[in-house]
């Protein structure tokens, strides 16, 4: 059996690229949806990997688009296998 780790990462951007840093999001390896979002974050994406290593590849992608302020990541917890 093969296990998927999952995550949301929250980006809040500079005014105006939320839409760019949105798609360009869509481009990352691993990145299955991006959304603009209201409220306290600008975009909302979801993310698949292998492993925490892969995951800091991910991240490391997101902070080097042009736009990106910041990031935090919040890691699904797996529902516990009976």
């Amino acid at each position: 059996m093969v296990f998927v780790v999952e995550s949301y990462i929250l980006i809040n951007s500079v005014p105006g690229m939320v839409w760019e840093i949105a798609e360009a999001a869509l481009r990352i390896e691993g990145v299955k949806m991006a959304h603009a979002v209201t409220g306290q974050f600008d975009v909302v994406a979801y993310a698949e990997f292998a492993n925490m290593d892969a995951l800091r590849e991910i991240i490391d992608k997101f902070t080097a688009l042009n736009g990106v302020q910041r990031t935090q990541t919040a890691v699904v917890i797996p529902r516990r296998l009976e």
